[in-house]
């Protein structure tokens, strides 16, 4: 079972990524125009169609939001308390909190659970970019402030604005309101066509790009907070969403899904985001680059874990 998990689960998405490393590797791609083409492009359009499109019960679809935002929570909490200063604290939270639900987690779950995992998946995503973009850029500013030794003295209004230019919360804004009236946008042809393209590419660019980030970085070696972020974000985070999946009242195949997704490696808009707004984007990259390489292991064992019903409320149906 281990075997036949690795290979037809894991596999695909790791040689889509091993593209994107040779390719980097033989002719040295901008990884700023990837970051841009993936914050700005692919993650709006994905999350517009899908979550404009998903058949999820609209009340098991808010109960994945705050299973979500709770598991974000905890991470925070748990990373705060391992932590010793508030500049390797911010560091920490930033490396696990967030995990990557989008270009690792919908296809582990396309292939895993082909059925409802990408649907459920959809929830994930929206709730983990709001985040992101939200909660995660305003740590990242924060770590940028420490880097540099300067203390932001501008206006309180003005930490809005890098939130208010990340299309993907408007995606998610105009997808809710497109649901709610039926998704006429999906009957308008010219505009719906180019939207599902876009978004349908999202999966190979991003591994693609996350392949590029891998090649470019540097890493160092495994210790202090480091080792601490990888053993939070692989091994904490599916211990505490199977907690939570109990408190929420997930059972079977869902909940399933919500373990699983919750090992996935820590999200590379984290390494992005910390890129683009000058925050410890070499810790950040680092735990991608560690958390990727784990992750394929950790997913691997937990889903035959699953598969055979050692977690007894999240048994597969």
């Amino acid at each position: 079972m281990i075997l036949e998990i690795l290979r037809d689960i894991c596999l695909p998405i790791l040689l889509v990524m091993g593209l994107g490393w040779g390719i980097d590797r033989r002719f040295r791609l901008n990884l700023e125009t990837l970051v841009k083409l993936n914050l700005y492009l692919f993650v709006p359009a994905f999350i517009f169609t899908r979550l404009s499109t998903s058949q999820l019960n609209d009340a098991i679809g808010m109960k994945v939001i705050a299973f979500t935002v709770s598991v974000i929570l905890v991470m925070g909490l748990v990373s705060w308390i391992v932590a010793r200063d508030p500049r390797e604290r911010i560091a920490m939270q930033l490396g696990t909190m967030f995990y990557n639900c989008g270009n690792w987690g919908i296809p582990l779950m396309a292939l895993a659970f082909p059925n409802q995992g990408p649907v459920v998946q959809v929830f994930v995503l929206a709730t983990m970019n709001v985040s992101m973009f939200t909660l995660g850029i305003t740590l990242a500013g924060l770590q940028a402030e420490h880097e540099s030794g300067e203390t932001n003295r501008a206006p309180a209004w003005r930490r809005l604005l890098p939130i208010l230019r990340q299309p993907s919360i408007y995606a998610i804004v105009a997808a809710l309101v497109a649901r709610r009236f039926g998704n006429p946008i999906e009957d308008i042809v010219f505009l719906w066509k180019p939207l599902t393209y876009v978004a349908d590419a999202l999966v190979g660019f991003a591994l693609i790009t996350l392949g590029v980030q891998l090649s470019k970085t540097r890493p160092p070696r495994v210790g202090g907070r480091l080792a601490w972020a990888l053993g939070i974000r692989l091994l904490g985070g599916p211990l505490v969403a199977a907690g939570l999946t109990w408190v929420f009242g997930f059972r079977g195949e869902i909940a399933a899904i919500l373990i699983l997704g919750a090992a996935s490696p820590t999200a590379v808009n984290a390494a992005l985001v910390a890129h683009e707004f000058k925050g410890d984007s070499r810790f950040a990259a680092a735990v991608v680059f560690y958390t990727t390489l784990l992750a394929s292991v950790v997913v691997t064992l937990l889903l035959a874990a699953l598969r055979a019903g050692w977690i007894p409320w999240a048994v597969p149906g």
